[in-house]
């Protein structure tokens, strides 16, 4: 039964939060759709930040094993192909989570933009101290792809790389709706994600400018 009530709770917070944001989103309406008292909650969680960061973890926990085991064993070359090579094996992963809930790739990277755009500087924290690693990983990856990149102008590239994936992502059942309705085409969010990779993979490969 607590296994029960602590998923209600998850899945209730992942919804809300994904729809409304962390801050327009209050502990009574995430109650509320759980069917369960604020007790329930401070006792699984203890609070909302405890909360969020629950959230995050069942993505991530499900999204970065799968991506180590990608990185151990890729072999990818240099430049623009070799970004866009990297990127396409981190595809399947991120696919992978609409294993968790109904669009649960799209629902993870709306709650990453939510991350982006609100002050949630605990959830930066908490991602870097468990998830770090890998992270670092993927850009170092990155990075050999695009050995005569400055640093600094790699961070600007991974930020512009990251809002345009979250903002793509995000709005896709609208995109796809686009889709349909003007080239009479149905499309599912895998053809979104094989449209955006090349252009992100351009976007930070392009030549830089002074």
């Amino acid at each position: 039964m607590a296994r029960h009530t602590k998923t209600d709770i998850l899945d209730a917070a992942e919804y809300l939060f994904s729809l409304q944001g962390f801050t327009q989103t209050s502990m009574r309406e995430i109650t509320a759709r759980a069917e369960v008292n604020l007790a329930s909650v401070n006792y699984h969680f203890g609070s909302k930040k405890n909360l969020i960061q629950a959230v995050f973890k069942r993505f991530f926990d499900e999204l970065m094993p799968q991506v180590e085991q990608r990185l151990n064993t890729l072999d990818i070359g240099k430049g623009a192909l070799g970004v866009e090579r990297l990127l396409y094996e981190l595809v399947p992963p991120m696919l992978q989570l609409n294993s968790l809930s109904d669009n649960g790739t799209a629902t993870f990277v709306k709650l990453l933009g939510r991350g982006y755009n609100e002050t949630q500087g605990h959830l930066r924290r908490f991602i870097m101290n468990d998830y770090g690693t890998c992270i670092r990983a993927v850009i170092s990856a990155i990075q050999n792809c695009l050995p005569h990149l400055p640093e600094e102008e790699l961070f600007w590239r991974l930020h512009f790389a990251m809002g345009s994936f979250v903002f793509s992502m995000a709005s896709s059942q609208a995109l796809m709706e686009i889709v349909e309705s003007d080239f009479h085409k149905h499309v599912e969010i895998e053809e979104v994600i094989n449209h955006l990779v090349p252009f992100v993979a351009q976007g930070l490969a392009g030549n830089v400018t002074k």
